[in-house]
């Protein structure tokens, strides 16, 4: 049996800086590096008291996050979620996504089914500072 084994901080580039965010913001792209064929997978660290820079949305991708550590704030949509850990939010495809660190920051595993194969910008639309107070 086939299976590929990586340690998602460890292995994996850090592309946080690439969405131009603050300082210790986190993105680990896991989805090809585990060979993913049905899904797909990441890990974020969104710095305390700071919000992703981005809001976007899937055309066909439903996605689960994880809180695996912290707390912090997630908007989907209009609606505002406090989360901390081991909570799980499921954003169907459609549906705006945001989310925020809390006083202790917001580690995050983002699961999305189904695979989005080579065309991974072609299902999602993001907009800079889709949410504002």
């Amino acid at each position: 049996m086939a299976f590929t084994h990586k340690n998602l901080k460890r292995d994996l580039e850090d592309v946080g800086s690439n969405f131009d965010g603050p300082p210790g913001l986190q993105f680990h792209l896991a989805t090809d590096a585990l060979e993913l064929e049905q899904s797909g997978l990441c890990h974020q660290r969104i710095p305390p008291g700071v919000r992703f820079p981005y809001g976007h949305t899937h055309k066909t991708q439903e996605e689960v996050y994880v809180v695996v550590r912290g707390s912090g704030r997630v908007k989907v949509d209009d609606e505002i979620l406090e989360v901390s850990e081991w909570d799980a939010v499921r954003v169907p495809p459609g549906s705006w996504r945001g989310y925020e660190g809390g006083p202790d920051g917001l580690e995050l595993l983002v699961i999305g089914a189904p695979s989005l194969g080579d065309d991974r910008r072609g299902d999602v639309e993001g907009a800079r500072d889709w949410w504002s107070d």
